[in-house]
């Protein structure tokens, strides 16, 4: 597609985003009950019964799904403009409302689960509101992750190949096996039968020829026989073409009048060409944006330069006219030298931003007043907290007030940069996809002002100090740090223990230990399963909702550094679910997709490796400091139950433990500016002591066993994959029969049955039912106890207890309203007698 097409389609964006950021600015600053009434149209709302406190949270939630469906929409669109876009200048813009976009969904999720209690949210009158399919909501993963890390994660994928290399545990040049004694003889044995086979089929040959030497046939029969022969072949051979071709063509038809679906190697086909040639425009687009990205950079430097060489002196010369002219007005009207504003409150600059103050020459004075409110309006925003154990506050469940959004602002600001900028800029005619250079120079040039301006600044300070020694007055000393308000932090800094080694003796010293894996790459796609249709609870989501709130959760925030900074801070989460149901599979995903570092704590990992207390401190020390010095890096511990367990088996000698009380520090200990995650999986979760295991992670998120709809798709895709297209097995019969097994179990299966040669005979012999039934029957399912287990256990985490209670309370009204429904209908009957 072409660059005007896509420059369509941001500026429709852009105008759906400014009418968006707009009314989510006006609810913002709304309370509550205003704007449920502006929602459901009522002039009063009495919020003081619990069942009208019920009602005014069901309007609110219909209305912030609505705005995270409409940012979901937006966002990928948008991620869509940036991928593709080729004008440098314009993808810096697109990019930045695209992570402001991104951390505004996931601040809404935050608040969308604060009000459902639950990790996942439904409402479908929203949904058939807007007119939405289930893979419209579906949240894409920004491209630009890993596109624009490719040489830092190739160098780091050359240097762990190299490590383990030199460890032996990975050949450079992979090897052929040597025979083993075995194989040797039979591999002689089926040689040595086939060379007596072929000798005994031309002994056999040279008797039949001598038998036929001997038989007198005459020639006219020879000739007969073999001319009746050829024609038989010709008649049957006629016969099968021409069925063959008859039933092409009514193949052929069906396909095209839609009867019938094409066939999955055509399907295949098909695909596969498309993608060739999307992959072949996609090369060539990213090719011409790194081409124009590079002279971009080239030019603003260039500029730069010619600005600072042209009007450098001008500049310096009429800011200090201007400082000085400052100076000279407050001593005319006071008689007294002002104080000159500290560097920490822009010096100058903090002068001529003030109303009525504006300079006539500064370019930079009425742009940093602009950058100024901003600041301001994040500052006012409060920190958020992603940690549920942290707001566990069951009176709040009912009345529900959505938190200040940080990401807003962002949006307001670049919606005004693009009408000011490029809303009515005319590019009729122009092809090229350079960059513009009258843009380049007000930028370069409001930067060199502010440079020139901060050396002015130090200038006049000492002249102004001057003045006043000269008048008399004493002279402040400047150079004390200005107060800040608030208390000291209490928190000390860590103190670094190995402050001489570089960051790759570290990084070999941990892959050496195993600490740092090496992961399979897995795309978050592969985890099979679609969206859910319709509104499910909280302990049976599909598996497209489990991808998107680990999409929300985990991979965005690890992925932007500026996503990161403005959404509330997850420090770690854990899968819990059967085994067999994806969650290694998903940790991997999520490494995957941002390209994240593994660290892997699992206690069978680290049995026997960095032994004693001191051990201990230096294991978590190297992985905090390595896992912040190569973000983003998510930090991996199996077995999630085992350290938190009330009793340890004997046969049991990892000393799983060893790490209990230095967990929760380890979590604390993540810094917010960190894109470092903690991801725990657990079968068992129910073992551990629930105030420990909660104490270490932040959200807890359920993957159940897969229902009907992901099985069918499953059982396709897998079969698809593994045969090639060629099976035509019933996979909705296979999806009832497999009910209550895991997607891993499926997988397995397939991997059992489909063998090499089993695959070779597909054609002549098609796949059975009974084929796969027989090995997935020695695998064990997943049993209903085990499901009320998990589900038991999830109702005693922060998000199941305060559900727990919104329940219960919803359960009291509803008894009120009956008894007081009964009474009522009491005293009519009473009146109706009288």
């Amino acid at each position: 597609m072409s660059s005007t097409y896509f420059n369509e389609i941001w500026h429709q964006s852009q105008h759906e985003c400014e009418q968006l950021a707009i009314i989510d600015y006006e609810r913002q600053h709304q309370n509550v009950d205003t704007t449920v009434a502006t929602i459901s149209g009522v002039a009063s709302v009495v919020a003081s019964s619990v069942a009208a406190a019920a009602e005014n949270k069901a309007l609110l939630q219909a209305s912030l799904y609505e705005f995270y469906l409409r940012y979901i929409c937006l966002s990928n669109r948008l991620e869509d403009v940036y991928d593709n876009m080729i004008q440098p200048q314009k993808r810096e813009l697109v990019r930045k409302l695209l992570d402001a976009c991104l951390g505004r969904v996931v601040e809404l999720k935050h608040d969308l689960v604060n009000i459902d209690l639950m990790e996942f949210s439904y409402n479908d009158e929203v949904v058939e509101r807007l007119r939405l399919t289930p893979m419209d909501t579906e949240l894409r993963i920004p491209r630009y992750f890993l596109r624009e890390r490719e040489q830092e994660l190739e160098f780091r994928k050359r240097t762990m190949n190299e490590i383990l290399i030199k460890l032996g545990w990975l050949e450079e040049h992979e090897l052929e096996e040597p025979l083993t004694e075995m194989e040797a003889i039979r591999l002689l044995q089926m040689h040595e039968r086939a060379r007596q086979g072929r000798l005994r089929a031309h002994f056999m040959k040279e008797i039949r020829k001598e038998k036929g030497k001997s038989e007198e046939r005459s020639e006219k029969e020879r000739t007969d026989s073999g001319l009746m022969a050829a024609m038989k072949i010709q008649k049957m051979w006629r016969g099968h073409t021409a069925r063959r071709i008859t039933r092409r063509r009514k193949m052929d038809e069906m396909i095209l009048i839609g009867m019938v679906p094409p066939p999955a190697a055509v399907l295949k086909e098909r695909a596969e060409k498309l993608e060739k040639h999307n992959e072949i425009d996609v090369r060539r687009r990213h090719v011409a944006q790194k081409t124009y990205a590079a002279q971009f950079e080239a030019r603003k430097v260039t500029i730069q330069e010619e600005i600072r060489q042209k009007h450098g002196a001008t500049m310096k010369e009429d800011i200090a006219d201007e400082i000085r002219a400052w100076i000279k007005d407050c001593y005319d009207k006071t008689g007294k030298l002002p104080d000159f504003p500290s560097e920490d409150q822009g010096g100058s600059l903090h002068i001529f931003s003030r109303p009525g103050t504006e300079s006539e020459h500064s370019r930079s004075s009425a742009r940093s007043s602009k950058e100024s409110r901003k600041t301001k309006d994040k500052s006012k925003s409060p920190a958020r907290s992603g940690d549920l154990n942290v707001n566990d506050n069951q009176e709040d469940d009912v009345n529900f007030q959505p938190a200040q959004s940080v990401c807003l602002p962002d949006i307001r600001a670049e919606i005004e940069f693009f009408n000011d900028t490029w809303r009515d800029k005319d590019e009729t005619g122009i092809l090229s996809q350079a960059a513009y250079e009258d843009m380049i120079y007000a930028e370069k040039y409001q930067e060199v002002e502010l440079e020139f301006r901060r050396a002015v600044d130090d200038v006049m300070r000492q002249e102004l100090e001057l003045l006043q020694t000269m008048v008399g007055k004493k002279v402040k000393k400047s150079n004390k740090k200005t107060r800040r308000s608030g208390k000291k932090s209490k928190k000390k800094k860590e103190k670094d223990l190995t402050p001489d080694r570089s960051t790759e003796s570290l990084y070999e010293e941990l892959v050496t230990n195993g600490i740092i894996r090496k992961y399979p790459e897995l795309k978050l796609k592969q985890f099979l399963g679609d969206k859910a249709l319709t509104a499910r609870n909280g302990t049976n989501p599909s598996p497209g909702d489990i991808r998107q709130i680990l999409t929300e959760y985990c991979i965005l925030p690890l992925g932007s550094e500026a996503i990161h900074s403005c959404t509330p801070l997850i420090r770690s989460v854990l899968l819990a679910g059967p085994r067999g149901s994806g969650k290694k599979a998903l940790l991997h995903a999520i490494c995957t997709e941002v390209g994240a570092v593994l660290f892997d704590l699992t206690p069978a990992n680290i049995v026997g490796k960095y032994p004693g207390k001191s051990g201990l401190i230096m294991l978590i020390h190297l992985v905090l400091k390595v896992s912040r010095l190569l973000q983003p890096a998510v930090i991996y511990m199996g077995d999630a139950e085992r350290p938190f367990m009330k009793k340890i088996p004997k046969t049991d000698r990892t000393d799983p433990k060893r790490l209990k009380k230095d967990l929760p520090k380890m979590i604390k200990n993540i810094a917010p500016e960190d894109r470092v995650i903690f991801v725990g999986t657990s079968n068992l979760p129910w073992e551990a002591d629930q105030k420990l295991l909660q104490s270490v992670y932040n959200r807890f998120i359920y993957i159940p066993r897969p229902d009907y709809g992901a099985m069918s798709h499953a059982w396709k895709t897998l079969l698809h994959e593994y045969s090639g297209g060629i099976s035509n097995l019933d996979t909705s019969a296979m999806a009832k029969i497999s009910d209550g097994y895991t997607i891993g179990a499926i997988d397995a299966c397939l991997r059992e049955v489909m063998t090499c040669k089993r695959k070779l005979q597909l054609r002549s012999q098609p796949l059975t039912n009974a084929e796969l039934i027989n090995v997935l029957c020695t695998r064990d399912p997943v049993y209903r106890e085990e499901e009320e287990a998990f589900e038991s256990w999830w109702s005693k985490t922060p998000l199941g207890r305060r559900r727990q209670r919104f329940l219960e309370l919803e359960e009291e009204r509803l008894l009120e309203e009956q008894a007081q429904q009964a009474k009522q209908g009491n005293g009519n009957k009473k009146k109706g007698l009288n």
